[in-house]
């Protein structure tokens, strides 16, 4: 009996294998079109609702796709700058061209690499422009935007899914399955540990002087914790928010946590390994809760912030609520005077 799953053959990155020019048609970019169009269908539902109306002003559509395409232009130049800057910034710091340019040795591989967290604060600083120059409440807007973007992102991580990267370690529960990523890490059948391992999961292994181990499908526990789940929760409380920016708050707080706890199943990239704790511990397995990654020190970074500006924020819709009610009485306390 095996205790593993084998990564589907038929899945390739490309939607249209060996065509010429369909074949560069790829499921990563699909899926961006996805996210982005159930952004817009969601930021329109929440448009509806009379969430982004004030007073002397009404909310339209062209209103809604100015934003998002602002948020989705900062987004982009965000995720790819975060990506090249924070994992490989010996590479781009040498030549920053290199950033935008979708080419290598001749051939044509789009932006290989995208950082979340660079999208976030490239999204976050789009739609503060967006704001500013709109003269619009940012952080009712954002909060707004909040109302989508986990749902989008959830197929983002598909993407990567289909794309056969960013999965985790190797594990022996009955789910993990071994990817076809002509990069992904062999492991020796001469050590006894890998011997007991495939014993352990019913993995024949005669023969062979290295094998792929199965591992965490962590793209899709991300999309399902990180995407689904977060969205459903952030939904079910946006007609019931006590400050503008709560949502927001609770997004990017919510985000960091639950990345946080999977960033324990996800294997941290070859070349940098820990950030903190054990550098020399295999990151191919978990062996310590105190070995962190880059991914756990962001997120952690995150969830400080949410919690930081979520106390700014209530203290200032406090306030303003108080001065308001107070700006109110003095003009009652005027006309009854007269």
């Amino acid at each position: 009996m095996f205790l593993y799953l084998n990564y589907p053959k038929f899945i390739h990155p490309e939607i249209f294998p060996g065509i010429p020019f369909l074949g560069l048609l790829r499921w990563y970019g699909l899926m961006y079109i996805v996210a982005f169009s159930l952004a817009y269908i969601a930021l329109r539902k929440v448009m509806k609702e009379g969430a982004l109306d004030s007073e002397g002003f009404k909310c339209t559509e062209d209103d809604i796709f100015s934003f998002i395409f602002c948020g989705i232009i900062f987004l982009l130049l965000g995720a790819r700058i975060g990506h090249c800057l924070i994992y490989t910034p010996q590479i781009y710091l040498k030549a920053p061209w290199l950033i935008l340019w979708p080419f290598r040795n001749g051939h044509f591989t789009g932006f290989a690499g995208m950082s979340y967290h660079g999208g976030f604060i490239g999204g976050l600083i789009g739609m503060l422009v967006w704001c500013y120059v709109k003269k619009k409440p940012a952080a009712k807007w954002i909060d707004a935007m909040v109302c989508a973007i986990p749902l989008g992102y959830t197929f983002g991580r598909i993407g990567n899914f289909l794309n056969g990267e960013l999965y985790g370690r190797i594990t022996t529960v009955p789910w993990g399955m071994t990817f076809n990523d002509p990069n992904v890490k062999l492991f020796s059948t001469s050590e006894q540990w890998v011997q007991d391992f495939c014993a352990k999961i019913g993995m024949d292994i005669q023969n062979m002087a290295y094998v792929n181990l199965p591992r965490h499908p962590s793209q899709l526990y991300e999309a399902l914790f990180e995407g689904l789940l977060l969205w459903a929760v952030i939904w079910a409380l946006r007609n019931h928010k006590k400050f503008d920016g709560m949502l927001a708050c609770i997004y990017t707080g919510g985000y960091g946590l639950v990345r946080f706890v999977i960033e324990y199943f996800r294997q941290p990239d070859e070349d940098i390994g820990y950030r903190l704790g054990d550098k020399g511990a295999s990151i191919y397995q978990n062996t310590s809760i105190w070995n962190f990654s880059t991914g756990q020190i962001l997120c952690f970074i995150m969830i400080i912030a949410s919690i930081g500006f979520a106390i700014w924020l209530y203290i200032r819709d406090k306030k303003q609520k108080e001065s308001g009610l107070l700006a109110k009485a003095e003009k009652i306390s005027k006309k009854s005077k007269k």
